[in-house]
């Protein structure tokens, strides 16, 4: 069962869907809100996916467009982290609103660049019941290095944050850069992008991320409950970053890597990432 909304966000509107699962009792059920990755929408099969999942069972999903992105209001491609984690939190304002959802039973999961929101809005905003990171970061310039790892890669990349900065102040505009010189991802990889994903971005979108610290927050989310899933050798957002968070991360925290999977987990629907994360919400936020 789809209600597809649209809620505010500052001044933004935004597009989102709430999905409740069929023939449960529409009233105080608990929540998933699923968010999207780097430039994506809320039609990737890293959304589509887990909020199948949580519906299958009996669990409410909501997922959005963060501003810039699918069918939300913003400038197109233009996502900056902090303002992602505002968009987030005016999500779960909105269910508060539903009488659908138990407004004490909110959680948030994230693929990716929404793994790294899910977790520095978890950090700062107590009502998120549950965190759940896939593919997550939490140091951006950590991550960055680990994604460009040679010296004339990394050169390049800091010489494009360079240049973005000089070409604002020197003509009030942004520089538009390409998404794979910000995160690289091998050509296999890449018909995982949901359609109409961002294919350029400002420079201002990897100056932001290269400043977020979700890391900095995550031992906030305790006592709260955080998985932190990562596939052990991914070809886009390097492993040490989930291994990192969770030695930052207070009680109870889960940190599982899995051998058989890569960056779009939710994507491939892996059966024992499937198993990992309902045996989990069994525990630490069941029905």
């Amino acid at each position: 069962m789809e209600d597809k909304i649209t809620f505010k966000s500052g001044d933004l509107t935004l597009s989102g869907a709430l999905h409740t699962p069929y023939g449960k009792q529409k009233k105080g059920l608990p929540c998933v809100i699923v968010l999207h990755g780097f430039g994506s929408n809320k039609e990737s099969g890293n959304v589509r996916g887990p909020c199948k999942m949580l519906n299958d069972w009996g669990y409410a999903a909501f997922r959005f467009d963060m501003r810039g992105c699918g069918e939300s209001e913003g400038d197109f491609g233009r996502v900056i982290c902090l303002e992602q984690v505002e968009d987030t939190r005016a999500a779960m304002d909105y269910l508060q609103t539903r009488s659908e959802v138990d407004p004490s039973r909110v959680g948030v999961l994230g693929s990716s660049f929404g793994a790294a929101v899910a977790i520095y809005t978890g950090g700062i905003d107590n009502r998120f019941a549950c965190v759940i990171s896939s593919g997550g970061w939490g140091h951006g310039e950590r991550k960055f290095r680990g994604q460009h790892p040679t010296k004339e890669g990394w050169l390049k990349f800091t010489s494009m944050l360079e240049e973005g900065r000089r070409h604002l102040e020197r003509t009030g505009e942004s520089l538009i850069v390409d998404r794979y010189d910000i995160v690289p991802i091998p050509d296999y990889l890449r018909n995982n992008l949901s359609q109409n994903s961002a294919e350029k971005f400002p420079a201002e979108v990897p100056q932001s991320m290269y400043n977020f610290t979700a890391e900095d927050v995550v031992g906030n989310i305790a006592p709260r409950p955080l998985l932190l899933l990562h596939s052990s050798d991914d070809s886009v957002t390097p492993t040490e970053q989930s291994i990192a968070l969770f030695q930052k991360a207070g009680m109870p925290c889960d940190l599982h890597l899995f051998a058989e999977t890569d960056h779009f987990m939710f994507a491939e629907n892996n059966t024992r990432v499937r198993e990992i994360v309902s045996s989990w919400l069994e525990k630490f936020f069941p029905i």
